[in-house]
């Protein structure tokens, strides 16, 4: 039987309708990458989503961003590794004392937007971000595969895990297709075929019409994707009549 985490990047909207949804999201997923009021949220909201996470027993993660709600943490920013190292700091420190509060606890670690892309490649801001890990009680990393950032969680040995995305067009050589291109996000039928290709048969189709190998631990889900909510319930049924099985990675 195929096994799959499903996460998803919660705790980025403000108001009743961000809320609603992400409860909806959480009632289905297996682990919350929680915004930690760098790229977006806040206090009051990282708390919230804790305590609704904790109640439906989702495994909590650190969604580390570039300083920059205006760009939502999409923009490069360049920010030196040092820096990146005490952000990151700043951001598991504001989050564990939220997931204590709401009775849980943080297991694992997830870049944002530019910055994920960034510890893809370069090893010496994955380094700062694994180290910022290790700092904040060995947590889990969860990246792209073959990453840097997987790459630098090995050599601490750390626990680590290779991420897909359901809801995001890939390219032929296994990155996303840019948000500013056309198509990059799926509608909901193409991301429930996505991902169950992924999951099940371990292969992803391109937007060149190729179709190539991905092996993944877990399934991300945007909460800012149009109809999250009911997105993340539909995933989780497509997945499990598949004969797939849905698990927590960390």
């Amino acid at each position: 039987m195929a096994v799959i985490d499903l996460n998803a990047d919660v705790g980025e909207r403000t108001g009743g309708g961000g809320r609603a949804e992400d409860e909806a999201i959480l009632g289905c997923v297996t682990s919350a990458s929680v915004a930690c009021g760098f790229h977006a949220g806040d206090a009051h909201i990282m708390r919230a989503v804790c305590e609704a996470a904790v109640a439906r027993g989702v495994r909590i993660g650190v969604h580390v961003g570039y300083d920059d709600r205006p760009g939502f943490g999409r923009r490069e920013l360049g920010a030196r590794p040092g820096r990146l190292r005490d952000e990151a700091i700043y951001q598991i420190g504001a989050l564990t004392a939220c997931a204590a509060a709401a009775g849980g606890r943080v297991v694992y670690l997830k870049p944002h937007g530019a910055l994920y892309a960034r510890c893809a490649a370069d090893p010496d801001a994955a380094a700062a971000i694994v180290e910022a890990a290790a700092l904040g009680g060995g947590l889990a990393l969860l990246g792209p595969p073959g990453s840097e950032l997987l790459a630098a969680a090995a050599a601490r040995g750390l626990p680590r895990a290779a991420e897909g995305f359901a809801d995001r067009a890939y390219r032929a050589d296994g990155g996303l297709v840019a948000r500013s291109e056309p198509g990059s996000v799926l509608s909901p039928p193409q991301a429930l075929d996505q991902a169950a290709g992924i999951a099940r048969d371990e292969q992803v189709p391109c937007v060149d019409g190729s179709v190539i190998p991905l092996r993944v631990d877990s399934l991300c889900l945007h909460s800012d994707t149009p109809g999250a909510g009911g997105l993340a319930r539909a995933l989780r049924a497509r997945l499990e009549a598949a004969g797939v099985e849905i698990r927590p990675f960390a």
